[in-house]
């Protein structure tokens, strides 16, 4: 019988976080009607999805087979996980455009196959395209360039 463990030990994991939030939610929020939604229904409509991938990933690894696990990848794991709690931390006093600049700056780097000449394109390109669609396109309240930015004359 073919069984593939990387995806078994995916889609468990999405069944097990899918219940977990779906859970918390259901208890902890309001979850409301069809018509009239509670804080609660959305976040427990995706736990749901979540459930039912995890589900729909565990039959995919029954019919497939293994596959050597290989090295953690703990480059990207760092990087990636980085970009937001630098985002997180320097939004509000950075504002917009220097947050998003430093964290795809980061992030970029998540891949062996980043070069600096490249990560500086990247970076450029995604900040003015995340400017273009939250600042511009939508109207959020963000500041661009936040209090600390004072220093260098670019503060509100």
């Amino acid at each position: 019988m073919k069984f593939n463990t990387k995806d078994a030990a995916a889609g468990a994991l999405f069944i097990l976080l899918g219940l977990a939030f779906g859970l918390h939610n259901y208890l902890a929020l309001d979850i409301g009607t069809n018509t009239k939604m509670g804080p609660g229904y959305f976040p427990l409509v995706l736990a749901c999805a979540l459930v039912i991938l995890g589900i729909a990933i565990l039959f995919h690894a029954i019919s497939t087979e293994d596959e050597p696990w290989g090295p953690v990848p703990w480059r990207g794991m760092f990087f990636i996980l980085l970009g937001p709690i630098v985002f997180g931390a320097t939004i509000q006093g950075l504002g917009l455009v220097p947050a998003l600049a430093i964290i795809c700056f980061i992030t970029s780097f998540a891949s062996y196959r980043m070069s600096l000449p490249l990560a500086i394109v990247l970076t450029a390109g995604l900040v003015f395209f995340c400017v273009a669609i939250f600042s511009w396109g939508l109207g959020t309240p963000i500041q661009l360039f936040g209090p600390w930015m004072n220093v260098v004359g670019l503060g509100n």
